[in-house]
């Protein structure tokens, strides 16, 4: 192995708890906060955060343009409505992994009234949140409001 490419002045940066990143894409309901992120650490090709959804509440119908997204439920039940007219839907629960491709329109919702939603999400290369126009509750099968 060679230790050309090896950067030994490199350091671990470390974001604690209630310092996150908050000035980030939102999309409605889903409120974002980043870990590391190019906006607040030496990042370049990667944000990492938490997205939280309160009971009952869902984000804009909304994709993420070029970024590759990855997802996994920390807390609650997510449902990601997606398809044309959102007519399609995946649920998850606690411990459950999603990937969401590159530029699909999608709407994320806690299903649940009482408990509050919360991921670990992942994207390369930035947070990038594109809202779509808003739909009504009740062309989303299955989820009401809080």
């Amino acid at each position: 192995m060679t230790t050309d490419k090896l950067d030994f002045t490199a350091v671990p940066v470390v974001t604690r708890r209630g310092q996150e990143h908050g000035d980030t894409g939102q999309s409605g309901g889903a409120v974002r906060v980043s870990g590391v992120s190019p906006q607040h650490t030496p990042a370049t090709r990667i944000w990492f955060g938490r997205v939280s959804n309160e009971p009952g509440y869902r984000s804009l119908p909304h994709h993420h343009g070029e970024a590759e997204t990855g997802g996994y439920v920390l807390t609650g039940t997510a449902r990601i409505y997606f398809g044309e007219s959102y007519e399609q839907y995946l649920d998850m629960a606690e411990g459950d992994f999603v990937f969401v491709p590159p530029y699909m329109p999608h709407v994320e919702a806690n299903m649940s009234t009482t408990e509050e939603l919360v991921w670990l999400t992942c994207r390369t290369p930035d947070n990038i949140v594109v809202n779509l126009p808003e739909v009504e509750d009740s062309t989303l099968a299955g989820y009401r409001r809080a």
